[in-house]
């Protein structure tokens, strides 16, 4: 059974970072297309970044203060987020594909329950 599990939410102010895991089991990491999404309250769920063979993509939003990394021994996907804003605030969920990575949820097939991230002073 396919399972993603992601970790390492919680309240940060602004300027922190915070580095949020996705662990997979049921399948490794480096046969499919990882992503990570965010749904803030009220508006609809976005792409933040993915990673597959030879391919890292970002939003513009987090361009250059996010990073994206899989450590395939663990079988585990990584979001560093630094530099974070209150705009950053929602709920982040990791996704897997065995397609091409993608800005848009529709391709990804499995999902996890999602952890919260909050920036606030």
């Amino acid at each position: 059974q396919l399972q993603l599990v992601e970790s390492g939410g919680g309240l940060m102010q602004p300027g922190g970072s915070l580095r949020l895991s996705c662990a997979a089991s049921g399948f490794t990491v480096g046969s499919y297309a990882i992503g990570w999404f965010r749904q803030a309250p009220g508006k609809e769920r976005e792409g933040v970044s993915c990673i597959s063979s030879g391919v890292r993509n970002y939003a513009d939003s987090v361009k250059g203060r996010f990073t994206i990394s899989r450590d395939i021994a663990k079988n585990t996907v990584y979001l560093q987020m630094n530099s974070l804003k209150p705009e950053d605030t929602a709920i982040y969920y990791c996704a897997a594909t065995r397609y091409v990575c993608s800005e848009y949820p529709r391709p990804f097939e499995y999902w996890g329950q999602g952890t919260q991230v909050t920036v606030s002073s």
